[in-house]
């Protein structure tokens, strides 16, 4: 019988003493026997240090020292990976349940037999008292599609298990970006063509909202220059709606609210993935009449 796969779970804090404990908690009680914690932290003063010490015989490894965001924080816990698959989390994300790992584990077998490098379940996006904004995680015809030809972001890394191969394959995250770098890692993945496998109804991971993504325009920027790094068509229609919603997005907030806010924006990225996906439909049943 062929060893279990191993999981390794990178997880990227600085100053995060107020929820690192319980992102490290719902790796450690993953119900899956075979994997690994690897945490990396900025050089955190609020308390974060003494709680990485105190869970040590959770964490296969550890440092702190000042770096250059959450991607030079990532790149360098890559270094000390041993996994098959590898998952990365923030230290305000959880794993949402204990058997996540273990449902996955089929699918990523699966995958591994057929060389897919990456596997994927759905977020669920939460408020600091823990209530459901929505859940996010499209199939992966509408998500290759919005990532490379849209030009937008309808994803959530914390959902997606990535085969250690891509990165042999194509590289380390982009330290250039503070917020966009994992969107321009599966453009240089998948911008030829790929398959990844989505596995429906499946939440991986909570997300809490407010991170550093919140910063919409940003965002919106350097998904422009992800694109023109890898010689794909920048200004797309559904890249200015982007764009558009980036800029009334704080009055939105404000008028509306956080949480009504983010259903508008999961209900604006189905809308626009539709649209796009019907065109593309229909231009091909009129190339094929």
């Amino acid at each position: 019988m062929f060893p279990k796969p191993l999981i390794s779970v990178i997880v990227a804090v600085y100053n995060g003493a107020k929820t690192l404990q319980r992102c490290i908690d719902s790796v450690s009680d993953q119900t899956y026997p075979n994997k690994e914690l690897i945490i990396i932290d900025g050089g955190s003063t609020d308390g974060t240090l003494e709680i990485i010490r105190s869970n040590q015989d959770k964490i296969t490894y550890w440092q702190s020292e000042p770096d250059n965001g959450i991607y030079h924080a990532w790149n360098k816990a890559l270094g000390h990976t041993s996994g098959d698959w590898i998952l990365f989390l923030g230290s305000d994300d959880y794993i949402w349940e204990k058997s996540v790992f273990e449902e996955m584990m089929p699918h990523m077998i699966k995958a591994e037999s057929q060389d897919i490098r990456m596997v994927y379940g759905q977020v669920a996006r939460v408020t600091g008292d823990d209530e459901i904004g929505c859940i996010d995680g499209f199939s992966w015809e509408y998500t290759w599609r919005s990532i490379i030809i849209d030009g937008i972001c309808t994803f959530t890394h914390q959902g997606m298990f990535h085969h250690r191969r891509l990165f042999e394959l194509y590289g380390m995250f982009d330290e250039s970006f503070k917020i966009a770098g994992d969107y321009e890692l599966l453009i240089r993945a998948f911008k030829e063509g790929g398959d990844a496998f989505f596995i429906d109804e499946l939440i991986v991971a909570g997300m809490q909202t407010g991170g550093i993504t919140s910063n919409c325009i940003t965002l919106v920027k350097e998904t422009a220059k992800a694109r023109q790094n890898n010689q794909l068509k920048v200004i797309t229609i559904p890249w200015l709606i982007s764009l558009m919603w980036a800029i009334f997005y704080p009055f939105l907030n404000y008028i509306i609210g956080r949480r009504n806010v983010r259903y508008l924006v999961n209900f604006g990225k189905r809308l626009v993935m539709y649209i796009s996906y019907r065109k593309k439909v229909i231009f091909e049943q009129k190339n094929d009449q």
